[in-house]
């Protein structure tokens, strides 16, 4: 392409959309870019049944609330239609089907290198791929030698073909509860953790969570001592389904993994349990190896910052990755906070 934009957007998930946002309040000329074939972001490749665990009215991105449906916590196929409409509402321009391989810097602009080999150049990027394209698996004694199935939970997508099957979740989180919940009215499920897993009360939920974030982000800020509620932020909030099989006792027992045999999970006491299938509830990396010709990138894909600025390249933003780039920015009511600050900071670094 001949084209050279004042900001590319790599992504167009929730974090590009939220850049997008407040870059159409500006006279920038931009363009997002995004792998996927269709809007919706990293969504579309969630479990089927997902929930989120804000309500709808704390879970929507900038200058636009996400519509209240008849569930309290929005769906999986929800918030997709959201987002989907979020692009349309604020005509944001997107082009899709294109992955980006590398990045480098020359002449003082970003050259972009597409999977089917265009490039495209800009003055100023923005990272906001996030995590999903890079699930995390933990290296565990055994593990290559099982024989049964193994999947993360990026690639689960309904219980209903683990029927009959033992199955093992793997994980402490809100994605391995959700699973667990679903997957063990099916079949017997067995539940691994590294940590203890802890509940949150039943009366709290993402609004409760992202008001602390806030809170201390602001006392950060502020020079102060934050004093909070305690709310551990990776916490299991209890959504409906997850509250319904708390209350069946879904949760009672867990255990740690010592390894694995070719079809067992072998514990940390010594016993062990025949298992057909695996599903990894264990998260993800960030999503960040195409800028490698430009920063330095640490194994699971963190690169330095000062707030979502990289310290090691002029004229590059990351926004949405989590904690190191913003608080509670991985989340669609956080995001904006980053978003709006990047989009000020890219104004100021392009007219000097």
């Amino acid at each position: 392409m001949n084209d050279i934009f004042d900001v590319i957007v790599i992504g167009a998930g929730q974090s590009g959309l939220a850049c997008g946002y407040y870059l159409r309040k500006t006279k920038l000329n931009f363009l997002l870019l995004d792998a996927n074939t269709t809007c919706g972001g990293a969504w579309a490749n969630n479990w089927d049944k997902l929930q989120l665990f804000s309500a709808a009215s704390h879970s929507s991105l900038p200058g636009w609330q996400m519509p209240t449906k008849k569930n309290e916590y929005p769906t999986k196929k929800e918030v997709i239609s959201y987002l989907c409409q979020y692009e349309n509402r604020y005509s944001l321009p997107i082009k899709r089907t294109v992955n980006i391989k590398n990045v480098n810097y020359r002449d003082q602009l970003f050259e972009l290198e597409a999977n089917n080999g265009e490039i495209y150049k800009a003055k100023t990027i923005i990272a906001a791929t996030g995590t999903q394209s890079s699930p995390y698996i933990p290296k565990i004694k055994g593990k290559e030698i099982f024989k049964g199935q193994q999947l993360h939970s990026s690639s689960y997508k309904n219980p209903n073909i683990y029927k009959d099957k033992s199955v093992l979740v793997v994980g402490e989180g809100n994605s391995a509860a959700q699973i667990l919940a679903q997957v063990s009215k099916v079949t017997s499920v067995f539940w691994a953790v590294k940590n203890k897993p802890a509940f949150l009360p039943a009366n709290v939920d993402g609004k409760d969570l992202f008001d602390q974030a806030t809170a201390k982000y602001k006392a950060k800020k502020e020079g102060k001592e934050y004093n909070s509620k305690n709310y551990n932020l990776n916490s299991i909030v209890m959504v409906p389904n997850v509250k319904e099989a708390y209350e069946r006792n879904v949760y009672k027992e867990y255990n740690t993994i010592a390894g694995f045999s070719e079809n067992h999970v072998i514990w940390q006491d010594g016993t062990s349990t025949k298992i057909d299938v695996v599903i990894w509830a264990t998260g993800f990396n960030f999503t960040t190896n195409y800028l490698r010709n430009l920063v330095s990138v640490n194994p699971n894909g963190k690169i330095e910052t000062i707030g979502t600025s990289a310290k090691q390249q002029s004229g590059l933003w990351l926004v949405g990755f989590g904690q190191w780039t913003g608080y509670a920015s991985a989340t669609l009511i956080g995001v904006g906070r980053s978003a709006r600050k990047t989009i000020k900071e890219i104004q100021d670094f392009l007219n000097s």
